[in-house]
Formats: C-alpha cells, structure tokens, sequence
C-alpha cells in the first residue's frame, strides 16, 4: 500500500486515487514544528516515564533521524527550510494563547531563550533559515508565517513535527485554509501514542493534506 490508497478515512474510502504529486524546490517549503527539548525530558514520575517510552523511542529512532535526513536533502535541493517552536516572549507567559495557559499536558510555559524551549540539537537551524515563535497550536495564526510563505512564492509545504494531533493537525488545517498543497510526513511526525498518531492521519489525509512517508516524498521532486 502506497500513499495514494493508505490512511483512508470513512469519507474516502473508495475515493480514486489522487494524481500524482510533484514538487518544485523553488515554491516548496518544509516547516518543522515543535521538535523542542521539551519534549524529550524525562517527566515527573516513574509511572508517566513508562507510559511515555514510546513516544520517547519514536522520537529518537524514527522522527528525529528521518526529519534530519530530510532536511538535509531539502537543503541539497533547495527548499526552503522553515522551523516553528513554541516560545513565548514573556518570562511569565502572559502572552500565550489560553489553550497554553489551560492546565493540564497542553500547559506549555516556555520562554523563547530557555534551553527546554529550542530545536533539538540534531535538527538545529542554520544560516538564515527562518524560525517562528508561536505561543498557539497553528504555525500560521500565531505568526506572520502566512506572509511568510506568501512573500516568498510558496505554493505547498512539506509538514514534520510534533505532535500529529496537535500542533501538525493545527498548521496543516491553517495550510489548507490558506490554499498550499500540503504533503505530512508520516515517519517524521509522531503524537503521543501511535494510535492517535495514525486516527488524526486518517483524519486529515485527503481532505487537508496528503500523508506519505519519507521515501516518498523524496520522489516527489522534479530535480531531486
């Protein structure tokens, strides 16, 4: 099973097969979203450290190696290689949006220049590529990343990052809305656990974006 028949929700189940995709380096951007220390510390307790293996494994054997790799090859090829973190800009995270001050795992307290708050050393920035701060899930209603993108001729965008159910679920929406062809990365993202993980793929494949993994997407382009 390939990308144009896997993650098929109930609404298109016997849909036809989409057209192939092609890229073009020069109006295509990769976001990279959230992949921040945070999420890979240790939590609290010995019980919340076991239920979080998973995700923890995921991270550092799949998504963080496989999102290198394609950063790499969009580097190689072109594409514009954009990152957006979660960062607010006051000490007390009065700036945040109420779905981070609610209490509870989406309470994120994370000023911009705290060491929790940056891209993961594996996957840092370089030179002038862009990093937004955003203190709300969506990458593009926090941020001026829509004029971004716009300004810079943008047509579709590449997603990896955290979490599938949250944050990418968020951006890719925004994508949609905001008419790019947005292509999600399967094996570069992850959520919590793998079953919300696949359940929002299903969820947005199709409608918001296409899923695919990275292999694929690496055939995409027209002068890979």
């Amino acid at each position: 099973m390939n990308w144009k028949t896997a993650y098929r929700s109930f609404y298109y189940a016997n849909a036809p097969e989409p057209d192939d995709i092609v890229l073009d380096s020069q109006n295509t951007a990769l976001i990279v979203i959230d992949i921040q220390n945070t999420y890979l510390e240790p939590k609290d307790t010995v019980a919340e450290n076991e239920a979080w293996q998973p995700f923890f494994k995921r991270m550092n054997e799949t998504v963080i190696p496989n999102t290198a790799r394609l950063i790499e090859r969009c580097r190689a090829n072109g594409t514009e290689v954009i990152f957006a973190r979660i960062a607010c800009l006051k000490q007390d995270g009065r700036d945040r949006s109420l779905s981070q001050k609610k209490p509870g795992f989406n309470y994120l307290l994370l000023p911009k220049d705290r060491p929790d708050s940056q891209i993961v050393s594996q996957l840092a920035p370089q030179d002038d590529e862009i990093t937004v701060l955003k203190t709300t899930d969506s990458a593009l209603t926090g941020t001026n990343l829509r004029l971004i993108l716009h300004n810079m001729g943008i047509k579709s965008v590449v997603v990896a990052g955290i979490f599938t159910d949250q944050c990418i679920s968020s951006t890719v929406r925004s994508l949609a809305d905001e008419s790019f062809n947005v292509v999600v990365v399967e094996d570069c993202c992850a959520a919590a656990t793998m079953e919300l993980h696949l359940h929002e793929l299903e969820v947005m494949n199709m409608i918001y974006c296409h899923v695919v993994q990275l292999d694929e997407v690496l055939d995409f382009y027209e002068n890979p």
